[in-house]
């Protein structure tokens, strides 16, 4: 098979197909399974995701993922988190007190504050301000515009390993990197060309 292996996790979340068809369409080889095997296999790994915190943590588990992405993570392999995949990547959400996230990296998920000229949830299309060098993000323009959908923001612990912000009433962390570690608040899948680009920025990541 042509292209990149990319593993895609199915643990129930919505945007699944649109994820794949992003791919396919950038001429990668990506597929849905929640097979460890496959995924431990591929050439990449995505997280997408789209729906409440506590929901996703608990079929992660009952699905015997959680295990899966740490080992994947701990092999090098690209690992991508998109939404809710983004925000399942750090320790907890206000969405769910009490639920642990993955705690992969440092940081915390919180509500976007309540504003009269702002709507929750954040859906639509803002500009990011990207750290120059960032990996997912090369060959485009200095504030590309990118689609988001969602009511809870990233506050990374680490500064240094947020790639992209965005503005909407308070500073968002939009992506991160770290290692083999690549991660999205907004919906590159949605994103028109830009995200294509972003896209096939991490399909183009060898293992760490």
């Amino acid at each position: 098979m042509s292209g990149t292996q990319i593993a895609i996790i199915d643990y129930d979340a919505g945007n699944l197909r649109s994820v794949e068809k992003a791919f396919a369409y950038l001429g990668e080889n990506a597929f849905i399974t929640r097979s460890p095997q496959e995924i431990l296999q591929a050439d990449a790994v995505v997280l997408p995701g789209v729906g409440a915190f506590g929901d996703a943590m608990e079929k992660l588990r009952r699905y015997g993922l959680v295990e899966v992405i740490r080992k994947s993570v701990q092999s090098g392999q690209p690992f991508l988190g998109i939404c809710l995949g983004l925000q399942l990547l750090f320790e907890k959400s206000e969405e769910s007190p009490g639920v642990e996230g993955l705690g992969i990296l440092k940081g915390e998920v919180v509500r976007i504050p309540a504003a009269e000229d702002l709507k929750i949830p954040h859906i639509g299309w803002n500009s990011l301000e990207i750290r120059e060098g960032a990996t997912l993000f090369r060959g485009l323009q200095k504030e590309a515009y990118v689609y988001f959908v969602h009511s809870y923001y990233l506050r990374a612990k680490n500064e240094q390993e947020v790639a992209a912000t965005t503005e909407y009433g308070v500073k968002i962390h939009a992506s991160v990197e770290q290692g083999n570690i690549f991660a999205c608040q907004f919906h590159p899948e949605k994103s028109g060309e830009t995200g294509l680009l972003i896209l096939k920025n991490f399909a183009g990541q060898k293992s760490f």
